[in-house]
């Protein structure tokens, strides 16, 4: 049983993590080593006190440096699923489940609204996480919907255990191909499931497969904590940092704007320090 579970390697997580070392919590941080998307794909970054016009690359080195000398070590599981078990919180990445007194989320926000009916269709179709239900559509069809580069490892696990894949990615310089892809460069505009099959529909066509990977930088919180309160795709906080859900606690774009590091880092360490208070008050 850890004291927190962090979820989310942008700089809420970050600024989280590093609270939480120095106050001497036992935690688990869930992300990638890669840190956030938007850290990495940032072209300059000019008002991060102490940092004076750095590119994104520049400033997740300095991240990535202040995490290793602090020993703190990055779980490269997606959280699938934040379940309330009462006095403690259960976390699924996939078939593997972990407990946490509290959770900080530190999300980060869709900036791309759900495909219509998508939501309606997580876990009867829908999934977020290749390697989590890949192995579950063996030598079946697959739809991959993919957000950015990054994802390109989980397609291509999922490319060596599926009869076909129809490939969508929404960025230019991809890299996947092989004799049971077919890269798709059309925008989908719903999904739907007919009996046992999901289509993806475009404007003047749709493909059907077995499932859909929908493989996104942020999810809908509602989807990963059922029965948080949002606003929007916003969670909703007290300026604690508090959710609507008691020993949750959420930080950075996952909030509303503005979308900032510096407010990012703010937040996550007042979320950490509101864990904190929150482990004290119920031991």
């Amino acid at each position: 049983m850890y004291d927190v579970a962090i979820i989310g390697t942008g700089a809420a997580g970050i600024s989280a993590a590093l609270t939480l070392k120095q106050l001497n919590k036992n935690f688990i941080w869930f992300g990638s080593k890669k840190l956030s998307f938007k850290i990495n794909a940032a072209e300059k970054i000019t008002n991060y006190p102490g940092l004076i016009s750095v590119s994104g690359k520049e400033m997740r080195e300095v991240f990535s440096k202040q995490i290793a000398a602090q020993g703190i070590e990055i779980t490269e599981k997606q959280v699938t699923g934040v379940y309330d078990m009462g006095d403690y919180y259960s976390l699924l990445c996939g078939s593997e489940e972990f407990d946490a007194k509290c959770v900080i989320l530190g999300l980060g926000v869709e900036m791309q609204k759900p495909i219509p009916g998508e939501l309606d269709n997580v876990g009867m179709g829908v999934s977020y996480c290749a390697t989590c239900d890949g192995m579950l559509y063996k030598n079946k069809v697959m739809t991959v919907y993919a957000q950015n580069k990054d994802f390109e490892e989980e397609v291509e696990f999922l490319q060596e255990i599926a009869a076909k894949i129809y490939f969508i990615p929404l960025y230019k310089d991809y890299e996947i191909k092989g004799d049971n892809v077919e890269v798709i460069t059309k925008r989908p505009k719903e999904i739907k499931r007919e009996g046992r099959k999901m289509h993806m529909v475009f404007d003047d066509s749709d493909i059907e497969s077995d499932i859909i990977f929908m493989l996104k930088s942020a999810v809908s919180p509602q989807i990963l904590v059922p029965g948080i309160e949002v606003d929007g795709s916003h969670i909703k906080v007290n300026r604690a940092c508090e959710t609507s859900m008691r020993g949750v606690f959420a930080a950075g774009d996952c909030t509303g704007r503005p979308y900032q590091y510096t407010k990012a880092v703010g937040e996550g360490n007042i979320a950490a320090h509101g864990a904190v208070s929150f482990l004290a008050k119920n031991k």
